[in-house]
């Protein structure tokens, strides 16, 4: 899945694709809920240069776990406090399965009309892992990762402060699910099948209307 072979050609524009749209939909959305922080700081683009962190995406490729550099919000600026840090956080994620949805219909479409070669196939193939696996990874409710910050979002107000109290050993819970074998894939795999039974069947609806 990650580290340096022949493949890397085709990972890293996928890679960087799918974090860069991780980022800028976060940046996006905050500034739509009220929030310009992320305005001011140059983070609503998609150039992929200001939403990457060079320790992070190196760690990607050789140990399978990274980061990109989040986007700073004030929830405070939000019209709705507790809706704006719902909806920013889920939109990461959400940008990340509608690539993947958009990477997966073209490679089928592009199949079907026999237009696409290796490169695309492959291109293609790796863009699509990688959005979802960036979708699913980022909604585990643990700090800092996007799904505590919308559990957090929808938790009572007590419950919430108690739930915050994680958030010192967020990043050891993080790394404990990365080095115990099988434990992070066992989490993350059902949520994986769901996403993709749902895009790989919209897809094929489409295609089999269109053809």
């Amino acid at each position: 899945m990650f580290g340096f072979d022949s493949d890397m050609l085709f990972r890293i524009p996928a890679l960087i694709a799918a974090l860069t749209i991780h980022e800028y939909a976060h940046a996006r959305t905050a500034v739509a809920m009220g929030d310009p922080t992320p305005k001011f700081l140059g983070r609503v683009t998609l150039n992929p240069i200001p939403h990457i962190d060079p320790i992070g995406l190196l760690l990607l490729f050789i140990a399978g776990f990274g980061w990109a550099k989040p986007v700073e919000v004030n929830h405070r600026n939000f019209r709705d406090g507790r809706k704006g840090m719902f909806v920013v956080s889920l939109a990461g994620a959400g940008a990340n399965i509608a690539l993947g949805f958009v990477a997966w219909f073209l490679l089928m479409l592009l199949g079907e009309l026999n237009l696409i070669g290796m490169v695309w196939q492959k291109t293609l193939w790796q863009l699509y892992r990688y959005n979802l696996m960036f979708a699913v990874f980022n909604l585990i409710p643990i700090p800092p990762l996007d799904g505590s910050k919308v559990l957090m979002s929808l938790l009572p107000g007590h419950l919430a402060y108690q739930y915050q109290k994680l958030e010192p050993y967020g990043n050891y819970i993080l790394i404990a699910l990365v080095l115990i074998p099988g434990l992070l894939s066992t989490i993350v795999t059902p949520f994986y099948r769901i996403i993709e039974f749902v895009i790989r069947g919209t897809a094929s609806l489409i295609l089999g209307i269109v053809f």
